[in-house]
């Protein structure tokens, strides 16, 4: 038995999709209604981390769990641990984030992904981590200014993210969570095949869309204003200060982990902006 969390969530969702074919799944999750996944071999838990009664639910009988938190507050990977070492789970595989690895990232975000990490190593079980770039469906954000002006509005348009696929984190942890123990203890960096910045997406979504589009360059303080419209003052400071960081080329490195697990190259921005051109449309 498999556990996945984060089922109604980009990764999640793609995760759960994968696994659901090949045998028993299970899937926590706060908002049930919500799960697209279905299936004879597919269990739905409603629950929360905070709730220990249910994690126990989903828990029981689990041999591996795939695990998603986004709490800047909650102690939602303690609770799950807990009750993951009560359950005799033997295998984790944590979701992270690749600027962890980077000692310049101080920014609250990524702070907190290396507490998160830290629960996940010292928990006494098998674990695995994936730290992933910035997805490439984070551009699904520009949407509304591509449909209603045909401009994509972003914060230093020159600057360089080998952004990835969501899907191709997915087949990762599919690969993973079916043989965990083949990957004990390994931090995995998922990258694209290559660093690409907005000015490059926009010229590519816009090849996609069959329509031209423009690029507008954000300043610091308009990029700030719009992120506090979506955030809290502290969740979009470490925003802007990651841009600061993928500015100066911090996101550009590539990793060939995607083809070295899944046996295919990464999917590139123009392959994602293919897939979901209707998106923009």
């Amino acid at each position: 038995m498999i556990l996945v969390t984060g089922a109604t969530g980009t990764v999640g969702g793609e995760v759960a999709r994968l696994l659901a074919a090949r045998g028993p799944l299970r899937i926590l999750a706060r908002t049930p209604e919500r799960v697209t996944v279905t299936g004879p071999a597919v269990e739905v838990v409603p629950g929360a981390y905070g709730d220990r009664d249910s994690l126990e639910r989903a828990l029981d009988g689990v041999h591996a769990a795939f695990l998603v938190t986004n709490s800047m507050t909650e102690p939602d990977d303690a609770h799950f641990v807990a009750a993951a070492r009560a359950a005799g789970v033997r295998h984790l595989v944590k979701l992270s984030a690749l600027a962890v690895a980077d000692p310049a990232a101080t920014d609250l975000i990524t702070c907190r992904q290396r507490e998160n990490e830290t629960v996940v190593r010292e928990s006494g079980l098998a674990w695995t981590l994936l730290r992933p770039r910035a997805f490439m469906t984070n551009t699904l954000s520009w949407v509304p200014s591509v449909r209603a002006e045909g401009v994509v509005r972003a914060l230093y348009g020159d600057a360089p993210n080998a952004t990835v696929d969501p899907r191709d984190i997915a087949e990762v942890a599919a690969e993973v969570l079916g043989a965990p123990e083949a990957h004990e203890g390994a931090a995995y960096a998922l990258s694209g095949p290559g660093a690409v910045t907005a000015v490059e997406q926009t010229a590519q979504l816009s090849e996609a869309v069959g329509r031209e589009l423009k690029f507008e360059e954000l300043g610091p303080e308009r990029a700030r204003a719009a992120l506090l419209k979506r955030y809290p003052e502290p969740v979009a400071e470490a925003l802007l200060h990651s841009a600061e960081r993928q500015r100066a080329g911090a996101k550009a490195g590539v990793s060939d982990t995607v083809r070295e697990l899944t046996g295919h190259p990464a999917r590139s921005y123009a392959d994602w902006a293919r897939a979901h051109a209707s998106a923009f449309a």
